[in-house]
């Protein structure tokens, strides 16, 4: 476990509220990250990505900043214009 693993576990035990929420917000920074690193890979700038879904460059920034509001059909569509499609996956934890 590094530092970053070791205070976030830190703060999980002294503060609930964080703790609780957490995980869900680390499932949307995972989510906003990967949607950044496909669209790079691709060799697409905000600007064309924009350009490809119809919006400006600032909801792009938004989408990839805050993929937890976006709704499926809207990452369904980022992906399509990525070459890509979503696999969505329901676990039991």
């Amino acid at each position: 476990m590094d530092e970053l693993d070791r205070s976030i576990e830190g703060r999980k035990n002294l503060d609930k509220k964080f703790a609780d929420g957490f995980e869900e917000g680390y499932e949307s920074f995972k989510v906003g990250v990967l949607l950044c690193l496909s669209r790079e890979e691709t060799g697409l700038t905000k600007q064309e990505m924009a350009i490809k879904l119809g919006t400006t460059r600032s909801v792009i920034t938004r989408i990839e900043n805050d993929a937890g509001s976006m709704r499926v059909s809207t990452l369904r569509k980022y992906a399509k214009a990525l070459g890509k499609k979503v696999d969505l996956q329901l676990v039991l934890h």
